[in-house]
C-alpha cells in the first residue's frame, strides 16, 4: 500500500504573505482544494504549518474467483496507524516526522494455471487454493491449448479456464519512520528528508532533497525533487511451496539452491532469498495560479532502477512437453519457476492538476490526470476528480471518483509451456540427485527418500537399497536457455482497469481540532481497461478501505488560548509518571484534550518458576499441563499506541475515548531434553516455530471512561474512574498453515485483545507543595464474561501504586514511583484447532505478582506557539517476579505521552 503525495500544490496555495496580493482573499479556500490527496483522506483544510495527527486504517480484500470452489483461506487485510506531526522550529525552520505501521495478513496469489492442470488441491478438490504447485501429468492440443481428460471415458475437451494459486502467511508487520527538515526564504524553500522502513523481509532506506522556488508576486511556484533509495530483500521462501518451486538462475529446485550463481541460501534451517535494489527518482513541477479562483499543476518525473526488482513469493506454472511426441494430444508435467524480471527499469510519469473554486457554492473541484511509461512496456492513465464542498459547522463532505487503467509488461504471462523434455532424476530429502548404479539400470522412474522409513522408495513405496544409488553432481533439470529471458505471472504486471469511488467527511472543531471518517470501494478488472484486451475474469478481485484521522493544529490552538489552556491542563501541578493513566481531570466545563501515549514492553531471559529460575528438563516434564513441552519462549516484544481523547461536559465529570493499536512479536527455541515429536503435525510445527518469529498486529480494546471529581483542594485531589473495555481486538488469530497441517490458534498472549467486556475502576489522589507533586492509585481490570468467542477469559487484575516527583526546572520535573501488580491465570482453553507445544499455551501459565519501580521526567512548553504541550517518559523496570506455572522474566517497559488541553 503505498499514499502519493502531492509536492507543489500546498506552498503554491497557502496564504500570501504580502496582504496587498490580489489573489489572496481566495487562496484560503484554494488551499483546502489543493491540499487533498489522491489517496483516500484529503488534507486538513487549512495548510497547518504546526500540526499532530493521528490516522488509522483498514484495508480488506474480497474473495477471490476459485472456479466454484470456496477457500478456507482469508483475503488479504492491512491495519494501518501513522502519526505526524510539523513544528516550526524557528520563524524559518520547520521540521516535520511520520510514523507509519501496519500489519497484514491473509491469502494472496503465487500462480496461476490452468484449471485442468489439477495441481492445486484442498480436500482432493481442485481449488487453485494452496502452495501445491506442481503436477506430474498435464495435457494440451497441437495448438498448445490445455486439455482436460475425462477419468472415466478418457476423452479429453479443451479447457483455458485459468485459476489462481492462493498462498497465505500469518500476519506480519512493517514500521517506517521517515523525517524531513526545511528552511524557507522569502521566495524559496529547501527541505532535506529521510528515513527507514523495516519489515520481516525487507528493508529499505531512502533520502530526498527537494526545492521551490516562488516568482511572479507568488503566483507560479517551481519544484525540484531528487530521492534515493537502497532496498535489501531477505525473503525466506515458503517452505509448504518451495519443494514446487525452481530456480532457473541456479537451474536446482529453490530448496535446494545453494549454488554461488543463485541468490537462495540455506540460512538456519531457512531457504533465504536475498537482493538488493536501487532508486533514483527525480521530479520536476509547475505550480500556477491562473485567477483568484483557479490553479494548474503540471509535473514530470524520471525513476532509474536497477538490482533485483522481482517479488520473491511470486512463480510462474511451467508445463513442459516433450517435442518429439505425436498424435493430437501432447503431454506433459507442470512445475512452478520463481518469476525473472529484468534487473533495471526505467519510468516517467506526467502529472496534471486543475482546481477550480466555485464560489456560489463554496466549493472546490480537483481534476487529476497522471500518465506512466516503463521500458517494462507498461503504459498507464490515471483519472481523477473530487469535490469539496463545506456543509457549514464546521462540516466537509468531499466524494471522490478514479479511474486506472494499464497495459501489461512485456513479459507477463499467466502461465508458460516449454516444448522441451523434461530430466525427472531421482532425488534425495536434500534435492541432490541420484541415480541407479549399473547392477540397478535406472528404469526412468523417480525416487525419493522417505523420511519417516528412513528408506528410499520408488513411485509405488517400493524400498530401493541404498547401496543402488551413487550420488553424482547437481545439474539442472532443464535447459533455462530455451525460456523465456523475463516472465512473471504477477497481475500487478498484467493488463487491467480498476474503478473506485470514495467519500471523506471532516468535522472543524473550534481551537483546531478536527476529526475525518474515510471510505473507499475499489474492483479491479480486465474487462475496464481502456482498449481492451485486459486480464480474464479470473483475476478480477475487490477491496474496500476505511479510515480514520485525529488532526491538532497547534498553531491555532496557541492562538486561540494556549496559556488558557495550559492553566486547566496544569492546575493540579506536575502530572504523574508517563505509565500512570487517569492521573488528573480537566476542571471547566467545555475543556478538552487530545493525547498520544506509546507503551513498549519486552520479556527475555532464563524461564521462571513462580520466582525460580527453572531448568529446560523441568519444563518439558511439568510445564505443559501433563503433556511433554517442547518449545519454549526466547524473547517477546509488545508495542501499543493509544489515543487519550478527554471532554469535561461539566466542572465534576470527564468523558475518555481511548482507542489502541497494539503489534507482538514472539521467538520460539527448542527445550533441551525435549522428546522426539510423537505425531508429524508436532514435528512440524516445531520446525516452523523455531525458523520463524510469531508477529501479530492490529486495532487493540478500545477504552470508554468516566471521571468523578470526588475530592478537590487547593493542594490535595481525589477522583474516581468507572470504566468499560469494548472487546475491538481480535482474538481469533491464527498460525498459517503449514505443510499442509491446520496450525490453529496461535498462543494466547499475542492475541490483540481479550475478547470480552472488561469492566475497569480506579481511584486516585494526588497532592502537591511547593516543587513537590505526589501520587497514588488503585485500579483493577474485572472481566465481564467468563470466556470469549475463541473459549478463554484472561485472569483479572488488581494494581496499586504510589510516585513522587520534583520540579527540576519550572518546565521539568523528575519522578519515582513503586508498583505491585496481581493478575490471575487464564480461565478456559481455545474452542477451536489448537497444537500446544509449551508453557505459554497453557492458561495456568499467565498471570502473577509482579514489583516494579519506575524513573520518569515529565516536560511542559512553558512559552511561545506549543505552550502547553506536554511531554512526558518513564522507564519501569522489574524488581521481582512471581509467575503463575512457567514464563519469560519481564525485562522492562517504557511508556511515553503527548498531551495537550484546550
Amino acid at each position: 500500500m503505498a499514499v502519493i503525495k502531492p509536492r507543489s500544490a500546498r506552498n503554491m496555495c497557502k496564504k500570501q504573505r504580502k496582504p496587498s496580493s490580489p489573489i489572496n482573499a481566495s487562496l484560503q479556500a484554494l488551499t483546502a482544494a489543493a491540499l487533498a490527496l489522491p489517496g483516500l483522506m484529503p488534507a486538513s483544510a487549512n495548510a497547518a504549518e504546526e500540526e499532530a495527527s493521528f490516522q488509522y486504517g483498514h484495508y480488506q480484500e474480497g474473495r477471490r474467483d476459485l472456479a466454484g470452489v470456496n477457500s478456507r483461506f482469508n483475503p488479504i487485510e492491512v491495519d494501518t496507524i501513522q502519526g505526524s506531526g510539523k513544528i516550526k522550529l524557528s520563524d524559518r525552520i520547520k521540521f516535520a516526522f511520520d510514523y507509519i505501521q501496519d500489519t497484514w495478513s491473509g491469502a494472496t496469489p503465487v500462480a496461476t494455471a490452468p484449471l485442468s492442470f489439477g495441481g492445486n488441491r484442498e480436500g482432493g478438490i481442485i481449488a487453485g487454493a494452496t502452495p501445491f504447485l506442481q503436477n506430474n501429468t498435464v495435457y494440451f492440443d497441437r495448438q498448445l491449448n490445455p486439455l482436460k481428460r475425462d477419468p472415466s471415458t478418457g476423452q479429453f475437451t479443451k479447457d483455458t479456464q485459468l485459476v489462481h494459486t492462493l498462498s497465505t502467511a500469518s500476519p506480519e508487520t512493517r514500521k517506517q519512520g521517515n523525517f524531513k527538515l526545511g528552511y524557507e526564504w522569502d521566495e524559496a524553500a529547501l527541505d532535506v528528508g529521510g528515513g527507514i522502513s523495516t519489515e520481516r523481509d525487507y528493508e529499505s532506506r531512502f533520502g530526498s532533497l527537494a526545492g521551490r522556488l516562488d516568482f511572479n508576486q507568488k503566483r507560479t511556484s517551481l519544484n525540484l525533487g531528487l530521492s534515493y533509495t537502497n532496498s535489501d530483500t531477505d525473503a525466506i521462501l515458503d517452505h509448504d511451496a518451495t519443494p514446487y518451486i525452481y530456480d532457473t538462475a541456479a537451474g536446482l529446485r529453490a530448496y535446494n539452491s545453494t549454488s554461488t550463481n543463485s541468490q537462495i541460501e540455506l540460512e538456519g534451517g531457512n531457504k533465504v532469498l536475498t537482493g538488493n535494489r536501487q532508486d533514483w527518482a527525480t521530479t520536476l513541477g509547475l505550480t500556477q495560479v491562473l485567477n483568484k479562483n483557479a490553479l494548474i499543476e503540471t509535473g514530470v518525473g524520471y525513476t532509474r532502477s536497477t538490482g533485483y526488482l522481482a517479488n520473491p513469493y511470486k512463480a510462474v506454472e511451467t508445463a513442459f512437453i516433450n517435442p518429439g511426441q505425436t498424435g493430437d494430444v501432447l503431454s506433459g508435467l507442470s512445475i512452478g519457476l520463481l518469476e525473472k524480471r529484468p534487473d533495471e527499469r526505467d519510468q516517467l510519469t506526467a502529472n496534471m492538476r486543475y482546481v477550480q473554486y466555485i464560489e456560489g457554492l463554496d466549493a472546490a473541484v480537483h481534476f487529476d490526470y497522471r500518465f506512466f511509461h516503463d521500458d517494462w512496456g507498461i503504459n498507464a492513465h490515471t483519472f481523477e476528480a473530487d469535490w469539496s464542498q463545506p456543509l457549514g459547522n464546521g462540516w466537509t463532505v468531499t466524494p471522490r471518483i478514479r479511474y486506472y487503467s494499464q497495459d501489461a509488461a512485456d513479459f507477463y504471462t499467466p502461465y508458460l509451456v516449454s516444448q522441451q523434455a523434461y530430466s525427472r532424476p531421482a532425488v534425495d530429502a536434500n534435492g541432490n540427485r541420484i541415480l541407479l548404479n549399473a547392477n540397478a539400470p535406472n528404469t526412468g522412474l523417480e525416487y525419493v527418500y522417505d523420511a519417516g522409513s528412513g528408506n528410499y522408495v520408488d513411485q509405488n513405496g517400493g524400498r530401493i537399497p541404498e547401496s543402488q544409488f551413487n550420488p553424482i553432481p547437481k545439474t539442472a533439470y532443464f535447459d533455462p536457455k530455451k525460456l523465456p529471458a523475463h516472465y512473471s505471472s504477477d497481475q500487478r504486471l498484467s493488463g487491467y482497469g480498476a474503478l473506485s469511488g470514495g467519500i471523506t467527511v471532516s468535522k472543524q472543531f473550534t481551537k483546531g481540532v478536527s476529526l475525518e471518517a474515510g471510505a473507499e470501494y475499489y474492483t479491479h478488472a480486465g474487462s475496464l481497461k481502456l482498449d481492451g484486451g485486459g486480464e480474464g475474469a479470473y483475476a478480477d478481485f475487490d477491496f474496500y478501505m476505511v479510515n480514520a484521522a485525529l488532526k491538532v493544529d497547534l498553531s491555532a490552538l496557541s492562538l486561540s488560548g494556549g496559556e488558557h489552556a495550559h492553566h486547566h491542563h496544569g492546575h493540579h501541578g506536575g502530572h504523574a509518571p508517563a505509565g500512570v493513566m487517569f492521573d488528573h481531570m480537566l476542571s471547566k466545563s467545555g475543556d478538552f484534550m487530545v493525547g498520544y501515549r506509546y507503551m513498549y514492553g519486552t520479556q527475555a531471559g532464563t524461564m521462571l518458576h513462580g520466582s525460580s529460575e527453572i531448568s529446560d528438563p523441568t519444563i518439558v516434564s511439568n510445564g505443559c499441563e501433563g503433556n511433554p513441552c517442547f518449545l519454549a519462549p526466547s524473547g517477546m516484544n509488545m508495542h501499543m499506541h493509544m489515543l487519550d481523547l478527554m471532554y469535561a461536559p461539566t466542572d465534576w465529570l470527564n468523558l475518555m475515548l481511548m482507542p489502541q493499536f497494539v503489534a507482538m512479536d514472539m521467538t520460539m527455541r527448542r527445550l533441551d531434553g525435549a522428546p522426539a515429536p510423537s505425531t508429524e503435525t508436532q514435528r512440524e510445527l516445531i520446525t516452523h516455530h523455531t525458523l520463524h518469529q510469531s508477529e501479530t498486529g492490529g486495532v487493540g480494546d478500545t477504552g470508554l471512561y468516566a471521571m468523578f471529581k470526588l475530592f478537590d483542594r487547593p493542594n490535595h485531589h481525589l477522583h474516581a474512574t468507572l470504566g468499560l473495555s469494548a472487546p475491538t481486538g481480535d482474538v481469533g488469530i491464527r498460525l498459517r498453515d503449514t505443510h499442509r497441517i491446520e496450525a490453529g490458534f496461535i498462543h494466547y498472549g499475542m492475541q490483540l485483545g481479550s475478547g470480552t467486556w472488561d469492566f475497569k475502576p480506579s481511584l486516585t489522589y494526588t497532592g502537591q507543595m511547593d516543587k513537590w507533586s505526589w501520587g497514588a492509585q488503585l485500579s483493577g481490570t474485572k472481566r465481564l464474561e467468563d470466556k470469549n468467542d475463541s473459549g478463554f477469559a484472561f485472569g483479572d487484575i488488581f494494581q496499586s501504586t504510589a510516585w513522587g516527583s520534583y520540579s527540576l526546572l519550572n518546565w521539568l520535573s523528575a519522578s519515582v514511583r513503586g508498583v505491585y501488580t496481581i493478575q490471575g491465570s487464564i480461565r478456559g482453553q481455545y474452542n477451536g484447532v489448537f497444537n500446544p507445544l509449551g508453557p505459554m499455551d497453557s492458561p495456568s501459565s499467565h498471570g502473577g505478582r509482579y514489583w516494579d519501580v519506575g524513573f520518569g521526567l515529565n516536560a511542559v512548553v512553558p512559552s511561545g506557539s506549543l505552550a502547553g504541550n506536554r511531554l512526558g517518559v518513564e522507564w519501569l523496570q522489574p524488581v521481582h517476579d512471581d509467575v503463575n506455572g512457567y514464563q519469560l522474566p519481564r525485562d522492562g517497559a517504557l511508556s511515553a505521552t503527548w498531551s495537550y488541553a484546550f
